[in-house]
């Protein structure tokens, strides 16, 4: 009786040894197994989990909240708890009963399960956050497609719930479909719209997968092994060891990627399964999935626009929509697409659908846009150079004034080795035979368009700004009214010359002075000396002007009798003789922020001031808005110009 009372106790205290958890540090994985894998800091599970680090869409404060409510251990804030392998196994055993997938539990899943639950503990509680907003989708659709519902854990494994993510190989979304195999499954790829960041799409393109996948294989474990690599790959590693049909028989002849990821996939179900008792608890992201509807959109829109009419943050349509690559959506009635808003937005989005549409008319047909008297005043003629003994691409390209890398293209060329009688096609700017009759007759018909209307005098006067928009939102006339023309005496047709607007460049990135010189056929040292520029250094966004001052010569010959205005009434220090006032007609697709940004100096109060707008004022193609355009220091505008650039803020 005395030694039965004993093996009681020692059961007692070792049950209890079992079941709750020791603050001791992980086995030591080199001596657990000499054949354990080491998991590296640049492998893709890795990788996918440290990109969390810069996801900038979780309120941390909300943190407090859950874990409070799902402490049921009462673990202090920091502990990290740490269990023997008996409890790691038997609780994987208890999810291998729930499951048809068969969860093992070995070195190398212990080895991911440290990953996940120890070393990358702040950002699997991210991960947590995030299945918020994309689990009930998965399992929706998984089991529409009666799937295993653990498989919405392969998402964590492959993007860590990431829908922008992108690995090394060109694979996108939170299913990582290659181009090819995403476009076997209907997930369409363009310039503007990736289906494979398609939260939706995607998931049912996975679904199907998997489908076809287990009607190969019959076993879960090579699906999942099969969906990473490839059929091909897990048929050469079934080949490779002797017919063997399971994951762990064949493991040794799969990819290095592939082995590690199944042992991943199966320690992502644990520590989801048993987050609490690892003392995890999910960061909240703003959204969560019951916070967020779909809309159709039938037209053309940019997410811009969107943030602006339906006050929602850019960054948020951003994150819900990343299959909109460049922020636009190119939908039209034929081909709609589907976006995801907050689901407080949807009724203002619904309210507004037609009037948001409405900036994004198409432009009707212009033939002006299409036929053009303008020629290139140099091309591009080919010439066949045949190599000579001794010639190297080098010498050929100062020969023909061009560089080696050019010769490589224009010929197809992997290397600058060239043989013995190769012909290459080389490119070379001649002068445009066509320019000077261009130029000829741009001039004839500008010339007769200055004969037939030359205005004896011409009004702009313009009315106060208070009548120019009435309590009703309706727009006064104030045209600018021209009296009849009147023919234009020879002594003063002597003194005119040729009249042109100036042409402006505005600098691009990658733009510099000789490139825009030589794009608008003009010379380094014109371009300096019509901007007052000491050297030859432009910025990104600076405004040059590319036409000679010269030719714009009509105002300053007419006699002063000819050209006549009275100013609009300004307030304050707008004066009459350092201001201008224009009539500006509101075009499809204007904002009041675009229209300010077509004029130095005006700012959208300013035109908010001018024409009694208040801030919830809309827009009507048509309607007219006064812009006063301020005078003074050229240079200082151009600094004012320099402020508005993004790149300096």
């Amino acid at each position: 009786m005395k030694y039965l009372f004993t093996v009681l106790i020692l059961l007692f205290l070792l049950t209890d040894y079992v079941a709750y958890p020791q603050q001791t540090q992980p086995v030591n994985e080199s001596t657990a197994s000499a054949t354990a894998p080491v998991i590296v800091y640049d492998d893709p599970m890795v990788a996918a989990l440290d990109s969390l680090s810069n996801l900038k869409y979780f309120e941390n404060s909300q943190r407090l909240r859950v874990q409070l409510s799902q402490n049921k251990y009462n673990f202090l804030p920091n502990f990290v708890p740490s269990y023997p392998d008996s409890v790691y196994y038997y609780r994987l055993q208890r999810l291998n009963v729930e499951s048809p997938i068969n969860f093992t539990y070995n070195v190398y899943v212990k080895n991911f399960i440290d990953l996940y639950a120890n070393r990358r503990r702040g950002l699997m509680e991210r991960v947590m956050g995030l299945a918020q907003i994309y689990f009930p989708m998965f399992e929706q659709k998984l089991d529409q497609y009666n799937l295993p519902l653990e498989l919405k854990y392969l998402a964590i494994v492959e993007s860590a719930l990431r829908p922008d993510a992108r690995s090394r190989v060109g694979a996108s979304g939170l299913w990582q479909f290659m181009y090819g195999t995403g476009k076997v499954y209907g997930l369409e790829v363009n310039s503007y719209v990736d289906d494979r960041c398609d939260p939706i799409k995607s998931t049912v393109a996975a679904c199907r997968h998997f489908t076809d996948l287990y009607n190969i294989y019959n076993d879960w474990l090579l699906v999942l092994a099969a969906y990473n690599s490839g059929p091909g790959n897990v048929n050469k590693a079934i080949r490779r060891s002797g017919g063997k049909k399971t994951f762990w028989e064949i493991r040794p002849f799969l990819p290095a990627e592939t082995r590690d990821y199944v042992p991943a996939f199966i320690a992502v179900n644990y520590v989801m399964s048993y987050a609490a008792e690892h003392n995890l608890y999910p960061v909240m992201p703003r959204m969560v999935y019951h916070e967020i509807d779909t809309v159709a959109i039938r037209r053309p829109v940019n997410f811009a626009l969107l943030a602006e009419k339906l006050q929602i943050p850019i960054e948020d349509l951003e994150f819900l929509n990343p299959n909109f690559l460049k922020g636009y959506i190119p939908a039209t009635d034929a081909s709609p697409y589907y976006i995801r808003l907050p689901q407080k937005s949807v009724a203002d989005f619904v309210n507004n659908e037609q009037a948001l549409y409405a900036f994004f008319q198409l432009k009707p047909y212009e033939p002006s846009q299409v036929v053009s008297t303008d020629e290139p005043e140099f091309i591009l003629k080919k010439k066949t150079h045949k190599v000579h003994k001794g010639e190297t691409i080098a010498t050929i390209a100062r020969k023909y004034h061009c560089t080696t890398t050019e010769i490589k293209r224009w010929n197809r060329l992997k290397s600058t080795k060239l043989k013995y009688g190769q012909n290459l096609a080389i490119y070379t700017r001649v002068k445009n035979p066509d320019y000077e009759a261009s130029l000829a007759l741009k001039a004839q018909q500008a010339k007769d368009k200055q004969e037939l209307m030359v205005p004896d005098t011409v009004d702009t006067s313009i009315a106060d700004a208070d009548t120019l928009s009435g309590d009703d939102g309706t727009v006064a006339s104030n045209e600018t009214h021209v009296k009849k023309p009147k023919t234009v005496s020879s002594s003063v047709k002597s003194n005119t010359t040729q009249p042109s607007k100036p042409v402006y460049h505005i600098v691009k990135k990658g733009e510099y002075l000789s490139k825009i010189a030589t794009a608008h056929h003009v010379t380094i040292d014109q371009l300096k000396e019509w901007n007052n520029l000491g050297k030859s250094t432009v910025y990104v966004g600076q405004k040059l002007r590319v036409s000679d001052p010269s030719q714009n010569t009509l105002a300053s010959n007419l006699p002063d009798t000819t050209v006549k205005s009275s100013s609009a009434k300004v307030t304050g220090t707008e004066k009459a003789s350092n201001t201008k006032n224009i009539i500006y007609t509101v075009q499809a697709g204007d904002t009041l922020w675009s229209i300010a940004q077509k004029y130095e100096g005006v700012t959208v109060e300013q035109i908010r001031q001018w024409n009694n707008m208040s801030k919830s004022s809309n827009l009507k193609v048509g309607q007219k808005i006064k812009v006063i355009l301020p005078g003074g220091d050229p240079c200082q505008s151009f600094f004012k110009r320099l402020l508005k650039i993004s790149f300096f803020s």
